[in-house]
């Protein structure tokens, strides 16, 4: 109990006093978890509605991979993400091993069928007979995926709460493409593991209070949007 109380007093301290290196952290750990969801949110929501609409050959093999996508071991993506991403890799030209870019891409994997997979399930639930009706109105195709996301936009919300929620809390994947180079690609999750191997607890126990803040003020800032939208 004694290090609990360690560790939430630390966290604490670092917060009020400013460490420039937890704030880099910190914000680095935004930036890629965040540009990571907006870049799966982008893709994976109109593929979720393509999926759920669409009847062409291969859909049901795509959506089975989509479903076994959402549970995808972050290890397995940070492996092949490296595996791409190497120096004698197929995308070793790119020198984005052990960037922030590197674990972009690799949290997109993460993300991505997640997004898809809450996309698809929640245009799925919808009403049948609305698609009808909007088509019986003159909608365009444009336009009816527009009303259909807008009807199933409390699903989308969690989709893009379960992405978010997916990869800023991995670590293999992260650890494995983008190292814990200070100053550069070190997060919140690769930043604990480190500090638990060397023996600092409470440091690792303030990371954490801090990343679990982070993950509830981004999911808190969703949630109220969802429930606004709910009673709209």
């Amino acid at each position: 109990m004694d290090l609990i109380w360690r560790g939430l007093l630390k966290a604490v301290e670092l917060v009020v006093s400013g460490d420039p290196e937890v704030w880099r952290i910190t914000f680095l750990t935004l930036r890629v978890s965040g540009t990571a969801t907006l870049i799966s949110v982008l893709l994976g929501v109109p593929a979720g509605v393509l999926l759920a609409l669409g009847r062409f050959p291969g859909r049901r093999l795509l959506v089975s991979l989509v479903n076994t996508g959402m549970g995808l071991p972050p290890v397995v993506v940070g492996l092949w993400v490296s595996i791409l991403l190497w120096r004698y890799g197929p995308l070793g030209f790119l020198g984005l091993m052990y960037t922030p870019t590197a674990m972009v891409v690799a949290q997109c994997a993460i993300a991505m069928p997640l997004v898809t997979g809450f996309t698809l399930a929640g245009i799925q639930q919808l009403n049948p007979k609305l698609r009808l009706q909007i088509l019986a109105l003159g909608a365009s195709h444009g336009q009816l995926y527009w009303l259909l996301i807008r009807e199933a936009r409390l699903s989308i919300l969690a989709a893009i709460m379960a992405g978010f929620g997916g990869v800023v809390s991995e670590v293999g994947a992260s650890m494995m493409v983008g190292g814990t180079v200070r100053g550069q690609t070190r997060v919140l999750t690769t930043a604990t593991v480190m500090e638990v191997s060397r023996g600092n607890l409470d440091v690792a126990l303030a990371l954490s209070v801090l990343l679990l803040a982070l993950a509830w003020g981004v999911t808190y800032a969703l949630t109220s949007l969802q429930q606004r939208g709910r009673q709209a």
